[in-house]
């Protein structure tokens, strides 16, 4: 019977064909391991018990109503382990040799999320399997069924060029006073291996590409330079955009650079039209975003939101006091179903909602480029 698997992130190769019966740890002490080494040894080790809680419910859609709401993804079941406790599981399963690790997701149906970390040379392979059929193997062992798997795990790392890549073009400004100011759109281009990412983030990148064609198809003439940037790297820690901003904006070096940028626009988390934008907590640019969103009430867009939210590349521009917004989207199937996903594919994206979001995102950028002075600034943090 095949089995539903994915190698997490950065997982090692297995060293061809392995065979066996598995070895469920389930949850095993750590202070048990040691005397498990020859069990463990050249096994498939299965790491954590039962799958009983799944991920069923997506974050609240934060522009239905005008009480408070909870920004974010909702939380994913909770560990089994302390993170220190899991780190000295792992290490103590590498020192005993186990051929291959597999542990469930929590999602269901098929879905997972795959998602890894970079061990370095500590790398073991390592299988995320679907919850169901990690639990029916568990199930087997527990009534003392017969149990063999076959595991192939072949990982590649693409070694000739370790560098990471921005893609970035620009529609120069027109007024010789404020044309070396720049307005930025931005979206990342990276995503996890398990699919190719379709919400997380190529809509994303289409947008802001198609509000730049917008723009030049129109043939705008900004007062500000706007500038696109597509970010790598963002999965693994918004690298693209913190190693933009650290060459050109961070830092007593940068101070000119920074007095020219005026606003960043991000769009990442959730996916179909935009409603709004995340106002970060910015007070003195809520009338001003209030107002160039008003005229796109009739394409779907509600209203934007005082709260801030994390884990995406604005972050990397209010870190260094600059104004930085990320679009809020919908999340209807998002976090239970695409997020991270083997899911996130070409059928979780509507022409419509890009054509929606890439007009807005052109506007705001363009309301942006030929305001008579520069984006306000957030008030320093006290």
């Amino acid at each position: 019977m095949p089995l539903v698997g994915y190698p997490e992130g950065w997982s090692a190769s297995t060293p061809g064909e392995i065979v066996a019966v598995p070895v469920f740890l389930g949850d095993t002490p750590l202070s048990a391991l040691a005397g498990m080494r020859d069990r463990l040894q050249g096994a498939i080790v299965l790491t954590y018990p039962l799958q009983t809680q799944f991920v069923r419910q997506d974050r609240a859609q934060p522009t239905a109503s005008d009480g408070p709401v909870t920004i974010g993804a909702p939380p994913m079941p909770g560990a089994r382990r302390s993170q220190a406790e899991a780190r000295q599981f792992a290490q103590s399963l590498r020192d005993a040799g186990a051929a291959v690790l597999l542990r469930p997701s929590a999602a269901e149906h098929g879905t997972m999320f795959v998602l890894g970390r970079d061990q370095g040379e500590n790398a073991r392979p390592s299988v995320i399997v679907a919850a169901e059929h990690y639990n029916m193997l568990v199930r087997m062992l527990g009534a003392g069924l017969p149990v063999k798997l076959r595991v192939n795990l072949k990982s590649r790392f693409l070694e000739d060029d370790r560098n990471g890549y921005n893609v970035l073009a620009e529609i120069r400004g027109t007024d010789p006073a404020v044309a070396d100011e720049v307005v930025m759109i931005g979206a990342h281009l990276d995503s996890w291996h398990s699919a190719p990412g379709a919400t997380d983030n190529a809509d994303g990148a289409a947008v802001a590409l198609e509000a730049m064609r917008i723009l030049t198809a129109v043939n705008a003439q900004p007062r500000r330079t706007i500038r696109v940037a597509l970010w790598g790297g963002e999965e693994e820690g918004l690298l693209g955009s913190k190693a933009y901003v650290d060459k050109h904006l961070a830092g007593d070096a940068n101070t000119a650079a920074r007095d020219r940028f005026s606003i960043y626009f991000n769009v990442d988390p959730g996916t179909g039209p935009i409603y709004g934008f995340y106002l970060q907590g910015q007070q003195n640019a809520a009338a001003i975003l209030d107002s160039w969103l008003e005229p796109f009430k009739d394409l779907g867009a509600r209203r934007n939101i005082p709260q801030p939210i994390g884990n995406t590349d604005h972050l990397s521009f209010t870190a260094v006091g600059l104004p930085g917004f990320n679009a809020v989207q919908d999340y209807v199937d998002y976090d239970v179903r695409t997020h991270h996903t083997n899911m996130d594919t070409f059928e979780r994206v509507r022409e419509p909602d890009l054509k929606q979001a890439a007009v807005i995102f052109a506007s705001f950028a363009y309301q942006a480029a030929m305001r008579d002075e520069k984006f306000p600034r957030p008030s320093p943090s006290k």
